[in-house]
């Protein structure tokens, strides 16, 4: 098709159904694919030069770990990082994202994950990524995985190997958001198994997920994974619960 015609469709296309901000509800420029208007968009944070070199918690008055990755075991988790903090803006794209199916974010939310990955070159050893499963159950309601979008265009910008269908959730588990941050881990223990252990063994992974919070789905994601053979496993999610 002519860009002048792909041009006139899209405007068209807007004038039916015309699109507003994931937040503000502004209405957005018919060419501009992002969910947020500039304004908007612009009140995104990244994730702060000082954060939790383990779990990328920001640290507002600095310091190399957060209080909860000083003096513990190590998870099976190495690293955590992400894009953004998740403020109101984000919040909004991303409940839109996931449940009120705008699958079509994914793209555009991808995007902006591939260009952050560049601050943190800590990420750079781990070429392959994962996406965290959901049970069969959520999948069907929700209608898609939305770590699995995120995973497979992130890959695709970042020249990663996307390993789909790596590790399942074998366990329906409950919201964890009203939950405590030890019940979240005992709400998340045995809830994947590694369905492909030769997808995983020997290799460095990188589990994309769209927010972390406590870590405990990652970490227990992580942990299946080095029970398969993984040599080191990692995370990357769009936002950081601040």
């Amino acid at each position: 098709m002519k860009p002048g015609l792909l041009k006139a469709g899209k405007w068209l296309l807007n004038a039916l159904l015309p699109r507003t901000c994931a937040h503000c509800g502004l209405d957005l420029h018919y060419l501009d694919a992002a969910p947020l208007c500039p304004g908007c968009r612009a009140r995104l944070e990244p994730l702060p030069a000082l954060h939790c070199r383990a779990c990328g918690l920001p640290l507002p008055d600095g310091g190399a770990a957060c209080r909860d990755c000083r003096g513990v075991a190590p998870r099976a988790l190495a690293l955590a990082r992400s894009a953004f903090v998740f403020n109101p803006e984000l919040r909004s794209v991303v409940h839109a994202f996931k449940y009120k199916g705008r699958d079509d974010l994914a793209a555009p939310l991808a995007a902006e994950m591939a260009a952050a990955l560049d601050r943190f070159p800590e990420l750079s050893s781990y070429t392959f990524s994962a996406a965290v499963p959901l049970h069969p159950a959520k999948r069907r309601e929700r209608g898609f995985n939305q770590a699995e979008l995120l995973s497979a265009a992130l890959a695709a910008r970042r020249n990663l190997f996307h390993l789909a269908g790596a590790c399942e959730r074998v366990r329906n588990t409950p919201s964890q958001t009203a939950l405590s941050k030890a019940d979240r881990k005992a709400n998340m223990a045995g809830a994947f198994r590694a369905s492909r252990p030769e997808l995983v063994k020997g290799r460095n992974i990188l589990l994309i997920d769209d927010v972390a919070t406590t870590l405990a789905t990652l970490d227990e994601l992580a942990a299946e994974f080095k029970r398969a053979g993984a040599a080191s496993v990692a995370a990357y999610t769009l936002a950081r619960e601040p």
